[in-house]
């Protein structure tokens, strides 16, 4: 069984900035992605930036050129580094990771909200 722990959510000013880790921990076959996805009220979860093992990343529209993904292969964490933050990025985010075979986990999630 994998287990993600996630971390960095809260409150910050439009504008703000904030940093969300997640750590994998467990029985790791062969991480092929990992990333970040978000759920707001009343909306379906969407993938906001994810990072496969190869180094490619990718990024909902919505977020890119303000949000930067890093992965970290040898410790099995991954950060989502959030700038210029708006009132419609407020979700609650999850962690992901997709193993080799086809194996998805979640992390627990972590709200983030963004309001003057």
């Amino acid at each position: 069984q994998v287990q993600l722990v996630e971390s960095g959510g809260g409150l910050v000013q439009p504008g703000g900035s904030l940093r969300l880790s997640c750590a994998a921990s467990g029985s790791i076959f062969s991480i092929y992605t990992m990333g970040w996805y978000r759920q707001a009220p009343g909306k379906k979860r969407e993938l906001v930036a994810d990072a496969f093992s190869s180094g490619t990343t990718n990024y909902a529209d919505s977020v890119q050129g303000r949000f930067t993904i890093s992965r970290d292969n040898a410790k099995n964490t991954v950060s989502l580094q959030m700038n210029s933050l708006k009132p419609e990025d407020t979700a609650v985010y999850f962690c992901n990771l997709i193993e080799l075979y086809g194996q998805q986990y979640w992390g627990q999630g972590t709200q983030v909200t963004v309001s003057s």
